[in-house]
């Protein structure tokens, strides 16, 4: 192998690890993208479960279920 055909070889291995590279820069970032919008999710779910009246205790005035 002559040092041409090395360098050929080296600047070709180059290119494809630049554009392995690049796509998976663009993976992580629509990856992140995406974990980033559940956990905004997450957090409105979890402050609407806090607000609920449904998972908390029944208010003191109000009188308890028939089957009691």
């Amino acid at each position: 192998m002559t040092d041409a055909d090395r360098l050929d070889a080296l600047e070709m291995r180059i290119a494809h690890q630049d554009e392995v590279i690049g796509d998976l820069n663009r993976i992580v970032t629509e990856q992140w993208g995406h974990i980033d919008r559940l956990t905004r999710e997450l957090t409105v779910m979890r402050e609407s479960v806090r607000n609920s009246d449904q998972f908390g205790s029944a208010p003191a005035n109000e009188p308890p279920p028939p089957h009691y």
